[in-house]
């Protein structure tokens, strides 16, 4: 069940799955462009089953979307959450997330 982007309760709950390191690493992975499972984990090295988790929550939040590529699976950051702004930054709809670096 995706929450909605823009209400408070659906903000707070986007909030609080962004909150986690592995699934916040997972969404910057996405913001280059869609990747196959094993090229996230090759760059994240965490256990399959544990990244599958976490990509699970973040399908069900409406985050990310998957679809089949031949036998492998293709995953890619919600096209309603990329950022119109210049930089890496995610559009919560209610707040930016940005991934740019501020010490310059």
């Amino acid at each position: 069940m995706a929450t909605e982007p823009g209400t408070q309760g659906g903000c707070a709950g986007l909030l609080k799955i962004l909150a986690d390191e592995t699934r916040l690493a997972v969404v910057r992975q996405l913001m280059d462009g869609p990747k196959h499972v094993g090229d996230i984990n090759a760059s994240l090295e965490l256990e399959q089953s544990l990244l599958s988790h976490h990509l699970k929550v973040l399908r069900e939040a409406g985050l990310v979307l998957s679809r089949r590529d031949g036998k492998a699976v293709l995953y890619s950051l919600a096209p309603e959450y990329r950022s119109s702004l210049p930089g890496e930054a995610i559009d919560l709809g209610c707040c930016l997330i940005s991934f740019d670096d501020i010490t310059g």
